[in-house]
């Protein structure tokens, strides 16, 4: 497929109807549908790290350095665990997801990275070269987290181990796996997706699944993937 067309490919189907309860109602965002399971989607092969102890995160741009940080180093951090809904764009949601790591403000906080006043936008590398863009503060919210293990187990490779970005509150392509690289910007630029018709912001509930109003989600498009 064609990764340039994709927003133009997605764009014809129904909406589908809520399947959540009365009580759960307000948890779903709209034209999504509620799922027990956790489809696996990405883009390229899957990268294999092994024990995680080659692999390491960059951080660099509007900071006071250029840091590197080994997957022990940031188990040494603060640990976190939060449980929060999640919102993938291909129109399925799963609530009370578990997961485990470093606060991406407590990362922040614990290595004494000193962040520019004129860093405004944050772009998250990660393999296969893929990057997404997101605001500073909302990086900085209680339950963003950079995480290392779900359900109380470690990451698997498909899920993003050994570290994934976790940002509840916007769609789950914005939440990148195998993450490699936090670039502080003065101004933002689009990652992967923002450059392939997707929205620069990505709120579930307002529906940002594009940067066009014109295109559209096929309602069973999660239901083509893999699954756990």
């Amino acid at each position: 497929m064609d990764q340039k067309d994709k927003a133009e490919r997605l764009k014809r189907a129904p909406v589908p109807a809520p399947n959540a309860s009365p009580e759960q109602a307000h948890r779903l965002p709209p034209g999504q549908t509620l799922t027990e399971r956790f489809p696996i989607l990405h883009e390229g092969e899957v990268p294999d790290y092994g024990d995680g102890s080659t692999w390491s995160l960059r951080v660099f741009g509007l900071v006071d350095g250029e840091r590197f940080f080994t997957l022990e180093d940031l188990k040494n951090m603060p640990r976190t665990t939060v449980v929060c809904d999640i919102h993938c764009v291909t129109r399925w949601s799963k609530f009370d997801t578990e997961w485990e790591g470093v606060r991406f403000r407590d990362l922040l906080a614990a290595a004494d990275i000193r962040v520019s006043p004129e860093a405004r936008h944050v772009m998250i590398h990660a393999d296969q070269d893929y990057e997404t863009n997101v605001p500073l503060e909302d990086l900085m919210r209680d339950d963003v987290l950079l995480a290392w293990g779900y359900g109380g187990k470690p990451l698997t490779p498909k899920h993003g181990w050994p570290l994934r970005l976790i940002v509840p509150h916007l769609y789950f392509w914005k939440s990148a796996k195998w993450v490699r690289g936090i670039e502080f910007m003065k101004e933002d630029r689009p990652g992967y997706w923002e450059r392939r018709g997707f929205h620069h912001y990505a709120d579930p509930f307002r529906e940002q699944r594009f940067s066009d109003d014109s295109y559209y989600m096929p309602e069973d498009e999660w239901m083509h993937n893999e699954y756990d």
